[in-house]
């Protein structure tokens, strides 16, 4: 790959110490013998403080963006791809040569590439744990998939969403996809886990947790207990990041 000048890549979000991107990046760099290229976490405290890390940062080529900016990065953003707009959420930024900044979602394809080889004839209805920026992502690539989904959240709103006073052993016997898009049980919180009425899980329920640290958080372990089949969020952090990093240097598919 040319090396031309000093690019500098990184992450927005808030308490982000322990990011899986700049590792994954720096790695990349150095296996790329890029040495003009740096990744850097961007930790701010309000999405406020966004517009002063552009200004601060002269050669800004591209972000990833977390929790909890995914949704209220938008309005400092001059244009959103498609899936982006219909999402509502971004977590790519690429920095145009014009100066302009166009906001991607590259959780879809990281998610539906990690999860489509363990979906099976009865996977149809899947539960979305949390309403955030991610989740909305992750409900995108169900739809596209014709799987049908409903948020469960703390406060519910909107006929798409339930409380998780809902989940009686009727719902959890439908919805066999079970997704966990919160930070609960997120290390060093291991010990903490979604509040489902694990007793219903069975062998034919797939359990997803966008979580990768710990590798095994006990909402996984719990469906595991009940012989479901279980997959954490490390694959798909890798597939987004690849894709990432496929639009901020306009490499084809």
């Amino acid at each position: 790959m040319e090396e031309k000048r000093n690019k500098v890549f990184g992450l927005l979000g808030k308490n982000i110490s322990y990011s899986f991107s700049r590792g994954y990046f720096t790695k990349k760099f150095e296996t790329l013998d890029l040495k003009k290229y740096e990744y850097k976490n961007f930790d701010i405290q309000e999405i406020s403080d966004f517009p002063s890390v552009i200004k601060n940062e002269a050669f800004l080529t591209g972000m990833n963006v977390t929790i909890p900016y995914k949704e209220e990065v938008i309005q400092y953003l001059d244009k959103l791809d498609k899936t982006a707009k219909e999402i509502g959420a971004v977590n790519t930024i690429k920095f145009t040569k014009r100066g302009n900044l166009k906001g991607y979602n590259t959780d879809v394809v990281g998610f539906e590439k990690s999860i489509f080889p363990y979906l099976k004839k009865h996977h149809k209805y899947a539960l979305i744990l949390g309403t955030g920026g991610a989740s909305k992502a992750i409900a995108y690539a169900l739809k596209k998939n014709n799987i049908k989904y409903k948020f469960v959240s703390r406060k519910p709103s909107g006929k798409k969403e339930i409380s998780y006073q809902d989940l009686a052993e009727e719902v959890l016997c439908k919805h066999h996809i079970i997704i966990n898009c919160t930070p609960i049980g997120t290390s060093p919180d291991v010990h903490l886990f979604p509040d489902i009425p694990y007793q219903f899980l069975t062998e034919k329920h797939l359990l997803f947790d966008l979580i990768y640290n710990p590798e095994v958080s006990t909402f996984l372990s719990k469906g595991k207990e009940k012989g479901a089949t279980i997959k954490n969020g490390y694959e798909m952090l890798e597939l987004q990041a690849e894709e990432s990093w496929r639009i901020w240097n306009k490499f084809k598919k």
